[in-house]
């Protein structure tokens, strides 16, 4: 009976260290910009369903959002997003799946800003890419708040733009991916 008890309390200790590597949210937020640079409209659009895991130990990095979570300040622009452009109901959803490359778990350990470089997959639209791209670790009190502006080619990820509104929408959008991650439980 000691042994059983003995081992289902490792098992606990050892579960507890490894939710102390692992950081999560739901309430993340992404802003989606793909205004041209002269364009006298804002094309841009606001996600904070955001959900994000980070694993400190390994580097591992992952968030996902729901496309229908974007809003525009303009209902005929939100329109346009969702069944023209990203075709929202045919592809749901956009994730990244990764790895900080420069990963030091010692960072996560103690308050300050770490400048990290995120690789990866990055799947919009159906069409999934590589992409690498710098980003910023701020680890205040325990929590870790994950940014990272993902630079997005609306080409490489086939998505359609119509000659009528070319000069307004940027052939490259910003994807700033920002979340406060705490502790898995």
């Amino acid at each position: 009976m000691k042994k059983i008890t003995l081992a289902l309390a490792f098992l606990a200790l050892f579960s507890g260290i490894n939710a102390q590597d692992k950081f999560f949210t739901k309430s993340g937020k992404i802003k989606f910009d793909a205004t041209e640079k002269n364009s006298p409209e804002n094309i841009e659009a606001v996600n904070k369903t955001v959900t994000c895991v980070l694993d400190t130990k390994t580097g591992n990095f992952q968030f996902a959002v729901l496309m229908k979570g974007f809003e525009f300040e303009r209902a005929l622009m939100q329109e346009h997003f969702h069944e023209n452009y990203m075709e929202s109901d045919k592809y749901p959803k956009s994730e990244f799946r990764g790895i900080v490359a420069n990963n030091n778990p010692d960072n996560y350990t103690k308050n300050g800003s770490y400048d990290v470089v995120v690789k990866g997959k990055l799947t919009v639209h159906g069409e999934t890419k590589d992409i690498e791209t710098k980003g910023k670790m701020i680890v205040q009190n325990g929590n870790i708040e994950a940014t990272a502006n993902f630079p997005v080619v609306l080409a490489d990820y086939k998505i359609i733009i119509p000659q009528l509104v070319a000069d307004k929408l940027a052939k490259t959008a910003s994807v700033l991916v920002d979340c406060m991650l705490t502790p898995l439980k």
